[in-house]
């Protein structure tokens, strides 16, 4: 028995020794893969870093392109002893407050990341820097250079839409489930770069080469076999007009707000801008940081997506959707008429007095909705005035955010806000429950008090009185990739509750605001347009100006809407800039040379 145990274990430590000495013998006689690694020293695994999609306007016309630019990476294990003073004045052909002491302290970041991984030592160089550095970084073994690319800007516009691309965060990286970045990696961070990340940022691909110990190329490892290609991202076909865009941001230099255009029979937002604003191109290359820190501390705050994050309150552009609740409440007619008693319990326009419903939108009067919202709010539900405007309150709720006020749309874009709604829930909170009556929050019938919106729900607005009572969800992405797919999601209308019969006296009495009311500075000939102004009340300071309107009236092919802080009437000066943007891409030209004049040079803040 031992005897047979002894021949075992002898012949299974003799099969192990002769497997040992095969596996060698073909390692170092057979396969020339091996032996060629070990005289060439080194085999890298080079990132190959795809393409980031591109990003084009409606027309064809492109809004981001792609830049190459080279990374200087150095894998600390392979750095062997160089003339450290002669690399150090080579770096400083491209970056001139390079030192030795720079040198130093970047080589200790990357062995205290690793000692056999790629670590970057100078992001981002520009292919003339490049060309300073090539023929001699031969001498400097350890080094090497890793292609990829940085966004580029044609036109310098629509920053805060677009968002910008930066080196990822840790945060992020523990946030990556699928772990496909890596240290090092860029990623969108805002706008549209953040939001498509996954459909443009491609899929990134490797390729092994083997160097000598000079640390040049020496071809691919394995002839390529086990490289992997990588895949470009998505292109973006955008709902953006690069010339609209352009030309309103022209009209909103020296101005503080949004104009935000859509076209209402698709939902596909036209312009996009949030004022004051940003050139891109300083957040994409290496002074990204200092640029960045620098517009964080501008007070004027350019990096604040106003249409999407400034909530306003939406002053009389309200007085439409309280006019077309109350008529399909049946709480009034077209021919009902109030008294304007001025002062009671609002403040009033002069010259005018008991106007029917189209003449109260035709000249805003503040009173008049005082009496709407009072017959919709009170409506004899219960006998107790508190009760009864809790439950009118809510009624009313539910059809205003049928309008897409109080709540997110779901455009296309991270930070959306959804804007504030009067509620039950919120006056309890601020009143105490069953302490607060029709007299405690009469003020939101003007648009006033704990109502407020942000830029895009105002353009939405004007969308949905365009199209008589419905709206799509406003959206950016006009098509993906060369099939140009375009989400579902963006191709459902939206009703609201108010049957579109209702909206026909609104839309008749908004292009008599135009013509002969409170926005005769946004009047166009030949273009029959529809709007309605408003004056925010601002606490701080000078009232905000706002106007909505869309064009022409029938078969509209643009809704927008104009927001300038601290600029007072909505007619003096959100009017005319969307007057303007309306003439430009309805015939694309302006014909009021003298109103683009004003309108470019204002400086309001």
């Amino acid at each position: 028995m031992f005897e047979n145990r002894k021949y075992i274990i002898l012949f299974v430590f003799g099969l192990v020794s002769f497997v040992f000495i095969l596996r060698l013998f073909s390692i170092q006689v057979i396969d020339e893969n091996y032996k060629l690694a070990a005289q060439n020293n080194a085999i890298h695994r080079l990132v190959d870093y795809p393409y980031r999609g591109v990003i084009y306007d409606r027309n064809g016309k492109l809004i981001v392109t792609n830049d190459p630019v080279f990374d200087l990476m150095v894998v600390p294990k392979d750095i062997k002893e160089f003339d450290t003073v002669k690399f150090v004045e080579l770096i400083k052909n491209i970056k001139e407050d390079f030192t030795r002491e720079s040198f130093d302290r970047i080589v200790m970041e990357a062995k205290n990341y690793s000692r056999v991984k790629p670590f970057t030592f100078m992001k981002q160089l520009s292919t003339k820097d490049f060309a300073h550095i090539q023929d001699q970084l031969n001498n400097y073994r350890g080094f090497f250079v890793q292609s990829r690319t940085l966004r580029n800007y044609p036109r310098p516009i629509m920053a805060n839409g677009l968002g910008y691309i930066a080196e990822i965060s840790k945060t992020q990286l523990e946030r990556d489930s699928a772990h496909y970045y890596q240290q090092g990696d860029y990623i969108g961070k805002s706008g549209l770069e953040a939001y498509y990340e996954k459909e443009l940022r491609g899929k990134r691909g490797a390729r092994f080469v083997m160097v000598n110990v000079r640390g040049v190329e020496k071809g691919a490892y394995k002839e390529g076999t086990l490289d992997t290609i990588s895949d470009p991202g998505l292109d973006f076909y955008s709902t953006i007009d690069m010339d609209l865009q352009e030309y309103g941001e022209k009209l909103m230099v020296g101005k503080i707000g949004s104009a935000v255009a859509i076209e209402p029979s698709t939902g596909e937002i036209l312009s996009f801008i949030s004022s004051p604003s940003y050139n891109p191109s300083l957040l994409s290359g290496r002074q990204f940081s200092k640029y960045f820190d620098t517009l964080q501390r501008d007070q004027a705050k350019p990096l604040f997506n106003r249409p999407l994050m400034a909530m306003y309150p939406p002053g009389s552009i309200f007085k439409m959707i309280q006019a077309l609740v109350a008529l399909q409440e049946g709480v009034i007619t077209p021919a009902t008429r109030f008294p304007c008693l001025k002062k009671q319990p609002f403040n009033c326009h002069p010259g005018h007095n008991n106007l029917d419903l189209a003449g109260s939108i035709q000249y805003s009067c503040n009173p008049y909705y005082y009496q709407v919202l009072r017959r919709l709010i009170l409506q004899g539900q219960s006998s107790s005035p508190f009760k009864d405007t809790e439950l009118g309150l809510e009624k009313w709720r539910d059809y205003v955010m049928s309008f897409g006020i109080g709540k997110k749309l779901g455009v296309d874009l991270p930070g959306e806000k959804p804007g504030l709604l009067a509620s039950k829930k919120l006056y309890d909170r601020y009143y105490g429950e069953g302490r607060w009556k029709f007299s405690t929050i009469y003020s939101i019938a003007i648009g006033q008090g704990e109502v407020g919106v942000v830029p895009l729900q105002m353009a939405n607005l004007a969308a949905i009185l365009a199209n008589k009572g419905y709206y799509y969800t406003p959206h950016f992405v006009k098509g993906l990739g060369e099939a140009k797919y375009k989400p579902e999601e963006f191709m459902q209308k939206h009703y609201t509750k108010v049957d579109s019969q209702h909206f026909g006296l609104v839309r008749d009495a908004m292009q008599t605001v135009v013509e002969a009311g409170t926005a005769r500075s946004a009047f166009i000939k030949d273009i029959v347009v529809c709007g309605k102004t408003g004056t925010a009340q601002n606490p701080q300071g000078k009232d905000h100006a706002v106007f909505i309107a869309f064009a022409p009236k029938d078969n509209p092919k643009i809704a927008i809407a104009v927001f300038v802080e601290n600029a007072g009437f909505g007619g003096t000066w959100a009017a005319p800039i969307a007057s303007l943007m309306i003439e430009k891409y309805l015939k694309d030209s302006v014909t009021r040379p003298e109103i683009e004049k004003r309108m470019m040079e204002a400086k309001l803040y």
